[in-house]
């Protein structure tokens, strides 16, 4: 059964006035499913809504390595300067500007059971009344043999960065269906993201697991069930029904990224500064993020993953008309106008990265078959179907006359969009 519209949009945050919501959903076509279409004119630049997930996860190794998150929302918790300590390795590394900073200590709380933070106690009963309860390991926190600790010991055995997906977004779908009232509501929301073929399925899992997939998959099932078997959901925990699960995760799970150093250095890019003092920041910043390169290499932001209603109806378009964005350094999701769209246009975004979008059409299908299992039909697609059916390392190979690696392409893969 579908969720009411009603439903969906009572987890946008543009009905409360902070950006409007000039969007409906439709069905495309059987292929494509649905879309997201303007209902009014929307002007580049213009945030066509704010949305907040059903659920929200951080990634369990980024956990694990410090990058400390709001246990709710993902707000970065360190101050900027902490952070780009850590990042750096250089304990005594001072930033200027320490005013320009968002993070406020003063507001963090823990759960006085099991003590995992959030950025505020909006957070923290938001959490409780949604879905903490539940998964709440009170003074077991560490024990390694909590059901919970097992299962997610299990996933980073088969997971390993960078991460793409976290079953601890599986198990707080679970702890909100068995903490709600109307249970039923849930599971129609829940039921909204798009579903797969047996097949497809199994080639997402399989992309997330490895070729070991199959037995870890059943171990984590076992364990999933272990520690959170609920009747209403019972299909949810059969070895078909966990596939799915799985499935749908690894498929519509956006991901999301906050940071406190990031923050400020937008807050800095906003200073009104004499040139030489300009230049002196710039230079600055610029230095500061070679060193984090060097000490830390990619791994910047708390990562997690979401499920996010309205996001997940935006199809892909190698020329997209709206981008996502994370800039409350929180799990709320931007979507932002790329240029002009008139009433009745489809809101397309990218699920590539700038760079992948200037790679050949033969790479881009490569990419988008292996991690979202369809074939891109773009304008800028179908207006390059005449070209040679090669990626865009071969086409430099034969230029160069050196081989690759068969995969060397997919080396910057972005699979949490």
């Amino acid at each position: 059964m579908a969720a009411s519209m009603c439903d969906v949009f009572s987890f946008c945050v543009g009905v409360a006035g902070r950006a409007r919501v000039a969007v409906e959903v439709r069905f495309v076509s059987s292929a494509k499913g649905k879309g997201l279409f303007a209902t009014q004119p929307i002007q580049k630049g213009e945030t066509i809504f704010i949305e907040r997930p059903l659920v929200a996860a951080q990634f369990l190794w980024n956990a694990l390595y410090r990058y400390r998150a709001c246990d709710h929302c993902l707000r970065a918790l360190e101050k900027a300067e902490e952070n780009a300590q850590r990042l750096t390795g250089k304990p005594g590394q001072v930033l200027p500007h320490p005013e320009l900073c968002t993070v406020r200590k003063d507001l963090h709380q823990n759960c006085p059971h099991c003590q995992v933070t959030y950025c505020s106690t909006e957070c923290l009963l938001a959490a409780a009344e949604q879905y903490h309860r539940v998964l709440c390991p009170g003074p077991s926190q560490d024990d390694p043999l909590h059901p919970l600790n097992k299962l997610q010991e299990a996933w980073r055995s088969v997971h390993y960065p960078p991460e793409t997906a976290s079953i601890m977004l599986m198990a707080r779908m679970v702890a909100t269906v068995k903490q709600a009232k109307d249970k039923d509501r849930w599971i129609r929301l829940f039921s909204q993201f798009c579903n797969k073929t047996a097949n497809e399925e199994e080639e997402i899992v399989h992309k997330l697991l490895g070729d070991k997939f199959k037995g870890q998959l059943e171990l984590l099932r076992r364990l999933f069930t272990e520690a959170l078997y609920e009747e209403a959901l019972s299909q949810w925990f059969t070895p078909d029904g966990f596939r799915s699960l799985f499935a749908l995760v690894g498929t519509n799970g956006q991901g999301i990224g906050t940071s406190s150093l990031s923050q400020w250095v937008h807050a800095c890019d906003a200073l009104e500064l004499k040139p030489q003092d300009r230049e002196q920041l710039d230079a600055f910043i610029d230095q500061l993020y070679k060193d984090i390169e060097t000490a830390t290499g990619e791994f910047l932001n708390c990562e997690g993953s979401g499920l996010f209603v309205l996001q997940s109806c935006c199809n892909h378009s190698c020329v997209p008309n709206a981008e996502t964005s994370f800039p409350e350094n929180n799990f709320l999701l931007h979507v932002t106008a790329l240029e002009d769209i008139k009433p009745g246009e489809e809101i397309c975004i990218s699920y590539l990265d700038c760079c992948q979008r200037e790679r050949s059409r033969h790479s881009r299908h490569k990419i988008l078959r292996e991690n979202y299992l369809f074939v891109c039909s773009c304008p800028k697609c179908l207006a390059e179907a005449d070209e040679p059916n090669m990626t865009s390392e071969e086409e430099d190979d034969e230029e160069d006359e050196e081989g690759e690696p068969e995969d060397a392409e997919l080396g910057d893969e972005m699979t949490d969009v």
